[in-house]
């Protein structure tokens, strides 16, 4: 068990484009940032294949390898990235105190809280073994590659809505998978009506997923329906899941200002919390847009907010 106290001028908890952006702008101001990457290094980018909406690759790059870009050019920069996952916090008083691995204590003077969502599965085997093979949590950032293509989508929010009508305009016929009837429906009136009026989506009421098919990628999907007991394949080439996201945030609970389903809340236009010296950055606090250059966008506005603040407070 290690005891000591570590004191840190600017900690980042999580890493992917939030937390590396929070880290190059925090250490050229000169902040010295400590980065821990938390239990999934570089974040959801990690589990995704081609990425080709993120400026500045005109022939696309591997998910993966672009973390590892933007983590080199955090180490580059001098920022101090770690293993680790960060436990326990206290910011009831400052400095600000968090656990790393439920050991190591850090006293902080300004934290930036970058720890993603999580995105939720059906648990299927099939679901986690085609992940990245045509099954996808993010049909605006994977649904270019199945153009003119039929695929599946499950969820009945207004995520799984507005997938399915963006997925609409791609491909060519979209399998709408929902639980229950029309009337356990959880997306809002209008989504409704504009995934019923929408030609080219075919919406499967009462049925539920068995399984996701396919060797090396994904070929088709089988389905029950709730109401008759009976399966049916469906041919697709793709699978994605709008079931919703769970942000990470759940040691943050007792401190934090947050909405109901556990993002962190910030000061419009910021990255401020609602405790001085906290700031949220990427998916654990931007339930809406949730794409990797809008989470590095808001890790730049974190450190930018963090050096103001240690500035005003005379600890830069």
């Amino acid at each position: 068990m290690e005891n000591s106290i570590e004191k840190v001028h600017c900690l980042i908890i999580g890493s992917g484009p939030a937390g590396y952006t929070a880290a190059i702008y925090a250490a050229r101001a000169n902040m010295k940032p400590v980065l821990y990457q938390g239990i999934q290094p570089g974040g959801q980018l990690t589990i995704t294949t081609e990425v080709e909406n993120y400026p500045g690759y005109p022939e696309g790059i591997q998910g993966p390898e672009m973390m590892v870009h933007f983590e080199k050019q955090a180490q580059r920069m001098g920022a101090d990235i770690r293993f680790g996952i960060a436990t326990k916090v206290d910011f009831s008083s400052k400095p600000h105190k968090v656990w790393i691995d439920d050991n190591k204590e850090i006293h902080a003077d300004a934290v930036i809280i970058s720890t993603g969502a999580s995105a939720k599965w059906l648990g299927l085997e099939s679901e986690q073994r085609l992940n990245g093979f045509g099954v996808s949590a993010c049909a605006v950032c994977d649904g270019f590659f199945f153009r003119g293509k039929d695929v599946a989508i499950v969820g009945a929010g207004d995520t799984a809505c507005e997938e399915a009508i963006y997925l609409s305009k791609l491909c060519n016929t979209v399998h709408m998978i929902v639980r229950k009837g029309e009337d356990g429906m959880r997306a809002s009136k209008v989504m409704q009506d504009r995934v019923k009026m929408t030609s080219n989506i075919v919406i499967h009421w009462h049925s539920d997923t068995e399984e996701v098919l396919g060797k090396d990628k994904v070929d088709s999907v089988r389905i029950k329906n709730l109401s008759t007991g009976a399966s049916t394949t469906i041919p697709v080439s793709a699978f994605f899941v709008a079931i919703g996201h769970q942000p990470n945030s759940d040691i943050f609970k007792e401190f934090l200002d947050m909405d109901e389903a556990g993002y962190i809340t910030t000061v419009p236009g910021t990255s401020k919390t609602n405790v001085e010296g906290v700031f949220a950055a990427g998916d654990v606090q931007d339930k809406i847009y949730r794409q990797a250059v809008t989470a590095a966008g808001s890790g730049c506005m974190a450190a930018l907010d963090a050096e103001r603040y240690l500035s005003a407070a005379g600890l830069a």
